[in-house]
């Protein structure tokens, strides 16, 4: 897929992500995505919504369970992946242009929203790499005692502990 341009979008999934699997019994899904941008109205000063970008995205294999598992219509993303356009007929014989985008990372919008981290099942041996075994310091959750959630992380030493400033 070399020469099809990365980009990344902020926008909302229009329905639920539709999982498949493949003749080789790997899953994959497909979901719908729409960015509207808003504009404002230089004489009035109001602000609108402008015209909706609507891209078709897919994903593979583990990463298609996790978002099966994850997001849901109206959920608002951050996608990144190689932009691609496909010319087809429409039902009614019309030629129409779809762009679609094969996503190599998605992650929900902090903007107005939480969200629940868990991680998934690590894929290699090894502690590098935040693989989440044994020795993975970050992998997990400070058992101090802390309300609410709170995490510590281990000092990562060679830091003076005084603010530059």
């Amino acid at each position: 897929m070399a020469g099809e341009p990365l980009v990344t979008v902020v926008g909302n999934l229009v329905a639920d992500p539709e999982p498949r699997i493949s003749q080789a019994g790997k899953s994959w899904v497909t979901f719908r995505l729409a960015s509207t941008p808003r504009v404002r109205d230089r004489q009035s000063g109001d602000w609108s919504d402008g015209e909706a970008l609507w891209l078709g995205c897919r994903l593979y294999g583990e990463y298609a369970d996790n978002v099966v598992a994850t997001l849901t219509k109206g959920t608002r993303v951050i996608v990144q992946g190689r932009l691609s356009q496909r010319s087809y007929k429409d039902n009614n014989g019309q030629d129409r242009t779809s762009l679609d985008l094969e996503v190599e990372e998605i992650g929900p919008s902090l903007r107005f929203a939480t969200a629940q981290i868990t991680r998934g099942q690590s894929r290699g041996g090894g502690n590098g790499g935040g693989s989440g075994g044994p020795g993975d310091q970050w992998a997990q959750p400070a058992s101090n005692g802390a309300q609410g959630g709170a995490q510590s992380f281990p000092d990562p030493g060679g830091f003076d502990s005084e603010q530059p400033f």
